[in-house]
């Protein structure tokens, strides 16, 4: 039993350092060797004294992933699924961003947009597009920047 104490006295620490996911915590447990009953009492004694918290995790990946990586909604509701977050924590992680996400991308698309020092238009704008869908944001916001900054040209 003192081992397992240890155990989750490591785990906290791996928690306290960033917020994580059920997922994360599940892996490094395992990776721990630890058998699915004790990893199931590590959890349950993470989510009590509220080290593990879905919630707070998603939002604070929205943010960070947004502001940082500069990444649209697609992409970050995409990776939140992939980690197995559920699709109400997702709406509620997105809300986090919506206020700034617009502008954002406003800024960001104008910047780039100045950044590519491309000749043949076609290949200028099919570089926008690509950079900006790999990014995650939406199919409609792209063409419509695209064919803003091609106007004002």
């Amino acid at each position: 039993m003192h081992i397992l104490q240890e155990i989750k006295r490591k785990i906290e620490f791996y928690c306290v350092y960033q917020d994580r996911c059920h997922k994360e915590v599940e892996s490094k447990l395992y990776d721990l060797k630890l058998s699915a009953d004790e990893i199931e009492v590590v959890i349950a004694d993470l989510i009590s004294d509220n080290f593990l918290n879905e919630e707070r995790f998603a939002c604070s990946f929205a943010r960070g992933k947004h502001r940082i990586k500069h990444w649209g909604r697609i992409r970050i509701t995409n990776e939140l699924k992939f980690k197995g977050i559920n699709q109400t924590l997702i709406k509620i992680a997105l809300k986090e961003i919506e206020g700034e996400y617009d502008a954002n991308f406003e800024s960001w698309s104008e910047r780039f947009w100045e950044t590519l020092f491309e000749k043949n238009v076609m290949k200028k704008r099919k570089k926008f597009c690509d950079y900006f869908l790999r990014r995650g944001f939406e199919s409609f916001l792209i063409y419509d920047k695209v064919k803003e900054l091609e106007d004002n040209q």
